[in-house]
């Protein structure tokens, strides 16, 4: 069983835009290492996340830790809640990171007005060259399987614990939803933690 002292310091990025339950997602995992001991320190950048614009947050776990700000190509891990936002966010990671990814684009309004276009299968494989750790989630899919699109944050969560490179367990997780989550959503919240059905 892994004890604190065992514990890696582990830097990770998540980013999205407003309303997919980011910050949310960067709490849990907070409350999860600090639930076993582990030190968290986050910084939320936030911007104009209630109009859909772009939200990322540094958290950074372990014992050493000065500062909540994670440096060009220090990141351990990025949980990426849209594909551009992933690529945006991509000088972050470290050589050899591991990312999780959502493969639903989410279209800027200049995109839907005709302004721009959004090239989603160009994003995908940009991310498969340049991201040897990658796990896309079909967040559709997964949604559809739920019943429900408010869970995503958890789903990515569950698929971040089984890449390896979160440092944390299934049951910290669960620990940290059942604390944070309202009673009435848990059995949602812990189907999506659960889900598996990540595309390759």
């Amino acid at each position: 069983m892994q004890t604190v002292q065992d514990f890696k310091e582990v830097n990770i990025v998540l980013c999205g835009v407003g309303g997919q339950g980011t910050i949310l997602a960067s709490r849990l995992i907070a409350d999860a290492a600090m639930n076993k001991g582990i030190h968290a320190r986050s910084a939320e950048t936030i911007g104009m996340a209630q109009r859909g614009g772009s939200v990322f947050t540094n958290l950074r776990l372990g014992e050493e830790i000065q500062t909540p700000r994670i440096g060009s190509g220090k990141a351990d891990l990025m949980i990426a809640f849209e594909p551009a936002e992933a690529v945006r966010m991509l000088p972050y990671l470290k050589e050899g990171g591991a990312a999780v990814v959502s493969m639903e684009p989410i279209m800027p309004v200049s995109a839907m007005v005709g302004a721009s276009t959004y090239h989603l299968e160009e994003i995908l494989t940009y991310l498969k060259e340049h991201v040897k750790n990658l796990t896309l989630v079909d967040s559709a899919e997964a949604a559809a399987a739920l019943g429900s699109a408010k869970c995503l944050n958890v789903v990515l969560l569950g698929a971040a614990v089984r890449s390896g490179s979160l440092g944390l367990s299934e049951k910290d997780i669960e620990e940290a939803i059942r604390k944070r989550i309202p009673e009435k959503l848990l059995g949602l919240n812990m189907k999506a933690l659960m889900y598996t059905k990540e595309k390759e």
